[in-house]
């Protein structure tokens, strides 16, 4: 494996994302809870664009984990819905913009309908090269990780040959660098069992903003400051290093 540089570049080119506070949003302001998350698909839409102006090549984030259908029935249902009709309205405009989309997470629970709406977004977006947006739909890190060590053992990996680079090979996104830069909205400081393999050494940044009200202010405060980070990937630092910080 190739040694990665100890410093940050000045942009990432993987950012994920957890697009939480869309449920509060919509508290805040005595709304039902899918006027939030239909205000969150007009923050991803802006977020995007953003991303792919500021030369970032892949974004991730995370739409649907494989707790939230502990939801209502009746959120989760008009969220199903929103899917759909949000791949109706912005499809043909990211896909005008260069934007690759990818679905990453487990279909089988999901509607006919909503996996092929997803493969049609697929395949409209398949030479597209600009920003890669990937969305995490009833995933789950855990779930990417057990899914991964399946597909391994079906193609016959032996134990002694299974390392990281192999099963890495397996992942959601094996098609993609680790994210450089994690960003979760809302408040909440977890991670919440987003790309628990593919984050192990991302930089993580927690904003109060709720994803309805994340635009370009946030994003390049983020920016800015993993850009005055130094990444080490889990090397040592010097011992002088560690004398001058006073550690």
């Amino acid at each position: 494996m190739a040694e990665r540089p100890a410093s940050a570049p000045a942009v990432p080119r993987h950012v994920a994302i957890v697009m939480d506070g869309n449920g509060r949003w919509a508290k805040k302001r005595h709304m039902p809870r899918f006027f939030g998350h239909k205000q969150g698909v007009d923050a991803l839409v802006r977020t995007v664009h953003a991303c792919a102006d500021r030369g970032i090549e892949y974004l991730t984030v995370f739409a649907f984990s494989s707790e939230n259908w502990k939801r209502p029935s009746e959120e989760v249902s008009s969220l199903m819905g929103l899917v759909l009709v949000a791949v109706s309205k912005y499809l043909a405009k990211l896909a005008g913009d260069g934007v690759r989309v990818r679905i990453v997470g487990d279909r089988a629970q999901v509607s006919d309908k909503l996996r092929q709406a997803w493969q049609h977004a697929e395949d409209s977006t398949r030479h597209n090269t600009k920003i890669h947006l990937s969305v995490a739909f009833n995933y789950g890190g855990r779930w990417d990780i057990v899914q991964a060590c399946r597909q391994a053992m079906v193609a016959g990996v032996k134990p002694e040959d299974l390392d990281e680079a192999t099963l890495n090979s397996y992942m959601a996104l094996s098609y993609a660098p680790d994210p450089d830069l994690f960003i979760r909205t809302g408040g909440e400081v977890r991670i919440s069992n987003f790309l628990l393999w593919q984050a192990a050494y991302s930089e993580l940044v927690f904003t109060e903003c709720l994803w309805p009200e994340f635009g370009t202010e946030e994003l390049d405060s983020a920016l800015a400051q993993y850009a005055r980070r130094e990444r080490r990937f889990g090397a040592v630092p010097a011992a002088a290093e560690l004398v001058a910080s006073g550690s």
